[in-house]
């Protein structure tokens, strides 16, 4: 493969006592309103440090440490540290050319995954890459999402600002300090790094100062379950975290695993194993400012995770929110040069305090269609307000429906099938066409009363804009074969990564919201109840949030289906389901005239259904 290269210009003894970020004396200088690339990347200082964990999951009788490498400017002067935590630095690697640490025949970081070293370190960071316990060079376990992730980089923070000791090798006792920071940090990373970003704002930690979430997890029941039902992705976390524990983790962590699996019923109840990795719950504690990165069409990590975590955070976080309509992709490969500069602000202001106003403007930027950006001052955008809307004989409207609606679950439908108009296992409700554009900006919920044939039922909805548009197709990007280099280069350690361009294409209609339930959860995600066949129940779920503008012309619709078979498990016996359409309506943030009903019937040619991906 020729590679072409276009380079891209932007403008001891631990002493256990705090170490203020105020107390350091900057080691930056700003040119243009930004950090200014004043440091050499030749002679940055790489090292290692493990840190005790205050945990021993692995049961040796030793405290599990965690690994942290470190590279950072030769400077006296101390500095921030940007931080990414993560399970794949030896295993699926990071970003979209895969990468992975590398070390030199003394066990010294060469390698450091991602652009942020060659970027950030010449303007007066250090970047700190840090193994979970039970990967890499860590000890410990791998129990996904719970204490072992956060403890991991919790206790490096910890030992940034001299709360916590850090050691030479990972049992030795010589003692390694960090005298060299300022004990301000930001954590970033996409999908389960930016997970455990959540995870660790959310217990109130002093010296985070920001983190940066892309496609991440709030809620690790909602990336295995949905109200009850299970994905088809992974059935059990021991059978995700598997596959990124070290040899040791394999061999004294059976433990852990039995834990997690007896905390995981295979019914999907949300149990007490869940909550500990439901960081929502504690979201009223972050003190960080928040940077949200998730793209519209993310079926891995679904929307709802970055909606119930922005939307429990405290009134008094700073945040900003990035809406794209890519699937599980870093922003870094669908709006290259916007985010490096807007990262680079972010970062300054939170970690070097340069006051250059980030924080006062556009809240939110949200792609409408491919590479076509639209900013609001606030999100949901003001003026938002929620409505219910009510599924009848007319369509879809705000008067209540009356009679039932019945259809059979066949096990194998798909959002294409369903939208098609080829499969007849859902009933579908729509507006008339609308006479302006109507936006639906945040998390929907949808009640139902259902009675099903069969004592096992699993149910679909979805909220459809039907109408053509282009979109975004399948991930969203390609990889191209020419480099853009944002950074310095050191050897062995370049800052070029591979270009990429948009894939688009004409739909007739977009799956905007979707959600999934068991409707032996109906009375609570946390209880399996019996189902009597025939006998109606009323069950509420979530749908995925969402940002999505429904232009005049088009129709809002209503699918009710059973089984997603892109998604979801199909139950044991599958059944013939009846909605009350009286007993049933949708909840939906809408800012925008609400639409008038439509008995008209709805089909679509072509359709945007999302896109599904593994972890990473």
């Amino acid at each position: 493969m020729k590679r072409v290269r276009v380079v891209v210009a932007l403008a001891g003894v631990l002493t256990l006592t705090p170490i203020p970020a105020t107390a350091a004396t900057p080691a930056f200088t700003l040119s243009g309103g930004v950090s200014a690339p004043i440091h050499s990347m030749a002679d940055a200082v790489r090292e290692t440090v493990w840190v005790d964990s205050g945990l021993d999951l692995d049961g040796d009788g030793r405290g599990d440490r965690v690994t942290a490498d470190i590279i950072r400017p030769a400077t006296t002067g101390r500095v921030p540290v940007i931080m990414d935590a993560s399970p794949y630095y030896q295993s699926t690697g990071r970003g979209n050319e895969s990468e992975i640490k590398t070390y030199d025949s003394a066990g010294a970081p060469v390698k450091f995954p991602l652009f942020y070293d060659n970027y950030f370190v010449p303007r007066g960071y250090a970047v700190v890459l840090v193994d979970f316990l039970g990967t890499n060079r860590s000890r410990g376990c791998v129990d996904v999402g719970g204490r072992s992730e956060i403890a991991s980089a919790s206790a490096v923070i910890d030992w940034l600002n001299g709360r916590r000791t850090g050691y030479t090798t990972v049992t030795g006792g010589t003692t390694k300090s960090a005298s060299w920071s300022t004990g301000a940090v930001g954590m970033i990373g996409k999908s389960w790094d930016g997970s455990i970003a959540n995870g660790v704002a959310a217990t109130g930690i002093d010296g985070l100062k920001t983190i940066v979430p892309i496609a991440a997890i709030s809620s690790w029941y909602d990336w295995f379950r949905s109200d009850g039902v299970s994905y088809r992705s992974y059935s059990s976390p021991t059978g995700l975290g598997s596959q990124f524990e070290n040899s040791n983790a394999r061999s004294r962590c059976g433990a852990v695993r039995t834990e997690i699996n007896n905390g995981s019923p295979a019914n999907g109840d949300y149990t007490a194993m869940w909550q500990q990795r439901d960081f929502v719950r504690d979201a009223s504690r972050v003190k960080a400012s928040v940077f949200a990165i998730h793209g519209q069409n993310d079926l891995n990590v679904k929307t709802l995770q970055y909606g119930q975590f922005w939307d429990a955070l405290p009134a008094s976080v700073p945040k900003k929110l990035w809406f794209s309509q890519t699937a599980h992709v870093d922003p870094f490969d669908f709006r290259r040069g916007e985010w490096v500069a807007t990262l680079h602000r972010w970062f300054d202001r939170w970690l070097l305090n340069v006051p250059n106003g980030i924080e006062n403007e556009s809240q939110a930027s949200v792609e409408r269609n491919p590479d076509q950006w639209e900013n609001t001052q606030t999100w949901p955008p003001t003026g938002t307000t929620t409505q219910v809307l009510r599924p009848s004989s007319s369509g879809l409207g705000t008067a209540p429906g009356t009679g039932t609606a019945a259809f059979t679950d066949n096990g194998t439908a798909t959002p294409s099938s369903w939208l098609s108009g080829s499969n007849t296992g859902r009933v579908v409700y729509s507006t008339a066409p609308l006479t302006s554009d109507l936006l639906v900006a945040g998390t929907s919920s949808i009640t139902v009363g259902v009675s099903s044939s069969t004592p096992t039922a699993h149910l679909t909805a979805y909220l459809v804009d039907y109408g053509p548009a282009r979109v975004r197709t399948g991930e969203g990007i390609r990889t191209l074969t020419t480099e853009s280099c944002w950074g310095e280069n050191r050897t062995g350690d370049d800052a070029c990564y591979r270009n990429t361009e948009t894939t688009a294409g004409n739909v007739d209609a977009q799956v905007i919201a979707r959600g999934w339930a068991d409707l032996a959860n109906y009375e609570s995600r946390s209880v399996t109840r019996a189902i009597t066949p025939g006998t109606k129940y009323r069950i509420t779920f979530r749908l995925s949030t969402t940002d999505h503008l429904v232009p005049a012309g088009h129709r809002l619709g209503l699918l009710i289906g059973g089984t997603d078979s892109s998604v979801i498990v199909a139950p044991s016996r599958l059944p013939r389901l009846t909605v009350d359409l009286a007993d049933t309506s949708v909840r939906v943030p809408i800012r925008g005239a609400v639409p008038s009903a439509s008995a008209d019937p709805i089909t679509a040619r072509t359709v945007s259904a999302g896109t599904t991906s593994a972890l990473g």
